[in-house]
């Protein structure tokens, strides 16, 4: 389970950097959101994830997203797994396990990772808007993605965009039926982060193993 977050952060991330000219309304829409979050230079994110299975079962969790995108750096800590990436090497923890796995940090800025999640490209889903939806007493615009290649794994994407023209939500059925549904509770943006907040230490994971996959 502690490797679904990254499944669904690919979802989101492709989900928000794609799509393709069909409705105007929409599109003014994600570009201006886009613009938002093209202005920061950081952002601390406090987020809740659920997946909710087409057979049944769930599976909640919560964590924190820290996102330095100048040096393209970022830190997500969960419950079963902390990621940490200075630029250069990604650092997974995972908890349960108690082992440390190294690898190269991929700073391709086509691919697709926590380090580009709020950037926005213009190819490969057809957009609509669908109607608003109010949650309590804020109204929530709502734009339906669906993917133009049909090999991709998922079905249908939604974005909900709070007044501020931040992503409230997003949820992603893939084609097995499976549910996957990213909140974001609370943003901080361009702000300090401390440093050490990108930086593994190794005295912090005392009896973790160490794989360096480099």
């Amino acid at each position: 389970m502690e490797k679904k977050i990254i499944v669904l952060m690919a979802f989101i991330c492709t989900s928000l950097i794609a799509f393709t000219q069909t409705d105007t309304q929409a599109k003014k829409l994600l570009e201006e959101v886009s613009a938002k979050y093209d202005a920061y230079q950081t952002i601390q994110s406090d987020f809740s994830f659920s997946v909710q299975q087409a057979q049944g079962g769930n599976h909640v969790d919560k964590g924190t997203l820290f996102l330095n995108k100048p040096k393209n750096q970022f830190r997500i800590a969960l419950s079963e797994q902390d990621i940490i990436n200075d630029g250069k090497s990604t650092w997974s923890i995972l908890k349960e396990d108690q082992e440390v796995q190294v690898s190269d940090a991929d700073n391709n800025t086509e691919s697709i990772g926590p380090n580009n999640l709020f950037t926005f490209y213009k190819k490969g889903f057809i957009y609509k808007s669908k109607k608003d939806e109010m949650l309590g007493k804020d109204l929530l615009n709502v734009i339906e993605l669906t993917p133009t290649d049909t090999k991709t794994n998922y079905a249908k994407i939604t974005l909900r965009i709070n007044k501020n023209k931040h992503i409230h939500d997003v949820a992603v059925v893939d084609k097995s039926g499976a549910r996957y549904i990213y909140k974001i509770n609370t943003l901080y943006v361009n702000h300090q982060i401390p440093r050490a907040t990108f930086t593994f230490h190794t005295a912090d994971y005392p009896n973790y193993e160490i794989v360096d996959l480099r």
